[in-house]
């Protein structure tokens, strides 16, 4: 059973959609002894960052995403939820992420469309089970914030896309993966992407 992290602020319908799809099953939960009976976990999130730690804190859910993080069971974050796994982000001020994952979320600054939005192709820079048989094909994104790729956060940059820079689009450390874009509504390659979790799923559940 995979848990989708519902916290208000998740494009529920859609993710659990594909994941019904995929034949595998999944339940909503907001509470940490909930959450903690799953075999994998999913983060997703729509909106602004300091807004999803305000309500995760008022669901009693950082601590646990903490610690289901910690446990070695599979947990994906999607789009916000990617962007909430790490440190900070600047948005609407400076505000304190989960910690999961290290590094620093910034708005694009430029002369060229905010939000990023639209398909842009993946470069796979480590192999990772993530990808097993995953072209670098194109998959959808929105968001006017991302991961600022540094040396200190290197280590877990997955893939990669260009959006007039190195922009981050999958990242991992261990059990936790994070995808900038939306998988659910990235056709071939995003379900495939899902697939590859939901396996992984699997296989924590066999230990």
């Amino acid at each position: 059973m995979i848990a989708i992290i519902d916290y208000g602020m998740g494009n529920l319908h859609s993710v659990s959609k594909a994941i019904e799809r995929l034949g595998y099953e999944y339940t909503f939960v907001s509470d940490a002894e909930e959450l903690m009976k799953a075999e994998g976990a999913i983060l997703p999130g729509v909106g602004a960052f300091g807004d999803a730690m305000k309500n995760l804190r008022e669901y009693g859910l950082i601590e646990a995403i903490r610690q289901f993080a910690a446990s070695g069971k599979p947990l994906l974050g999607i789009c916000l939820g990617m962007q909430i796994l790490f440190d900070s982000s600047t948005e609407h001020g400076k505000s304190k992420g989960l910690g999961i994952l290290p590094g620093n979320v910034d708005r694009f600054h430029g002369t060229y469309k905010i939000p990023h939005m639209g398909w842009n192709k993946l470069e796979f820079l480590q192999d990772n089970s993530i990808f097993s048989g995953v072209e670098e094909g194109y998959v959808y994104f929105v968001h006017s914030y991302f991961l600022q790729p540094t040396d200190e956060n290197r280590a877990v940059l997955l893939a990669t896309t260009d959006y007039y820079q190195e922009v981050p689009a999958i990242v991992g450390k261990n059990n936790v993966y994070g995808m900038q874009f939306h998988p659910e509504k990235s056709a071939t390659v995003g379900m495939k992407l899902l697939e590859n979790f939901t396996m992984l799923c699997q296989t924590a559940r066999t230990k």
